[in-house]
């Protein structure tokens, strides 16, 4: 049975359910959670005895890898002292279910019956929390540089050609300005893998890494976008005339609006010039573009060449990266200020071990680790972003809440 649940958090309190009363140190507050299973919230019901009950099945079940204060002192092991006991209740029985991966913890569960988890669930809620980290590796460790910074660095080898920020002063050489990423990344892996024919581009590219790849990408396209600095002889009116053509996929003025379709305003014309005899010649293999590379003569390529070089390219419309400080701010929407949730089924993250919040982390971007809403949210983030919000949240200090259920209210009355 369902109904909706409302509840009231105590703030900053020191949880003392063992003592069978909480001392509070801060203010009510009420938020309602809607539609929700009323057997997900008898933790919340828990008394002094079931406390002490917990206590034995924790002795007995999870001391060994949580001792028995939920701090852990192993690696990758998570702290659980006052942590919210809705969210053990409900992780608990995921774990039961094998909706995690983790033998250990699912084998430790396998046998628990419902009271059980909800005892060893109160017990740890109503421990006091860790510490948070002072010094050692969550504020030692050297800041890794962000997306954009990397992609600036893996990029320098680049500029002997294509120019600095990526804006070509050689002819023949492309500009790298004014793509979107995801073009970006798919020709370079086709110069990887031999469908763009250019030995020396398929050497200086094939030992990038997928991360620094994305990083690069990044770095090109948010550039502030200039045309090539190269000489576009031709006629650019007939140019124009002939890009009537290509209008639906490379856009007006040759600004695509398509993430997988290139620009080709500003872009060098005798670059262009080689590419489209490629594709009329099969050295590129794109079936899209050899008919209408194979349509047009020399002279039409030539004016098209030049027409589109003399086009303001625009920039793609790509975000700039979060820095660590607004990722956690988009955290803090569910894991609470400082990753202290008032939400009993959403974790409190504040001063959890670095290395497990870092591995988790790491489990949802991969997929490893099921949640659709934080697979949406690790998406965006690369591995300097991770250790970064890892050690953020390893920082702040951890606050305990108690939470007390309020009655359901009459049903009004036919």
């Amino acid at each position: 049975m369902k109904r909706r649940v409302q509840i009231v958090f105590l703030a900053q309190v020191c949880i003392a359910l063992a003592g069978g009363l909480p001392a509070t140190q801060g203010v009510a507050q009420t938020i309602n959670l809607g539609a929700a299973n009323n057997a997900d919230f008898k933790v919340l019901h828990a008394t002094a005895q079931d406390v002490a009950e917990g206590r034995q099945v924790a002795e007995t079940m999870c001391a060994r890898c949580h001792g028995l204060t939920g701090i852990s002192k192993e690696k990758g092991v998570p702290h659980i002292a006052g942590q919210r006991a809705v969210y053990l209740h409900l992780e608990m029985k995921v774990y039961q279910a094998g909706g995690r991966g983790h033998k250990v913890m699912t084998n430790t569960v396998k046998y628990m019956n419902d009271d059980a988890i909800m005892k060893v669930s109160a017990y740890y809620a109503s421990l006091e929390p860790a510490e948070p980290t002072s010094g050692g590796s969550a504020k030692a460790a050297p800041a890794k540089p962000n997306a954009i910074s990397a992609g600036k660095a893996a990029a320098t080898a680049c500029g002997g050609c294509h120019g600095e920020a990526g804006i070509s002063s050689t002819p023949g050489m492309p500009s790298l300005i004014g793509m979107d990423p995801k073009y970006f990344i798919a020709a370079i892996n086709a110069y990887k893998g031999g469908q763009r024919k250019h030995d020396m581009m398929k050497t200086l590219v094939s030992g990038l890494s997928e991360a620094e790849l994305n990083n690069m990408a990044l770095y090109y396209a948010l550039e502030t976008p200039g045309k090539a600095k190269t000489p576009a002889p031709g006629n650019v009116a007939a140019g124009k005339t002939a890009a009537a053509g290509c209008v639906g996929c490379h856009g007006e003025g040759g600004v695509s609006g398509n993430p997988t379709t290139p620009s080709l305003a500003g872009q060098d014309a005798q670059y262009f010039i080689d590419a489209m005899r490629a594709y009329k010649d099969g050295a590129r293999n794109d079936a899209t573009m050899k008919g209408p590379a194979s349509s047009i003569d020399d002279a039409t390529v030539k004016n098209l060449a030049a027409y589109y070089a003399g086009q303001a390219p625009q920039a793609p419309k790509v975000a700039k990266p979060l820095t660590v400080a607004e990722w956690a701010e988009r955290c803090d929407r569910c894991h609470g200020v400082n990753g202290n949730s008032n939400d009993p089924r959403a974790p409190a993250l504040a001063a959890q071990r670095l290395d497990y919040l870092e591995r988790v982390l790491r489990a949802y971007k991969k997929g490893e680790r099921k949640s659709k809403e934080m697979a949406v949210m690790s998406e965006g983030l690369d591995d300097a972003l991770i250790d970064g919000l890892a050690a953020h949240y390893a920082r702040q200090k951890a606050r305990g809440l108690a939470y007390l259920v309020l009655p359901q209210p009459p049903a009004p009355k036919k």
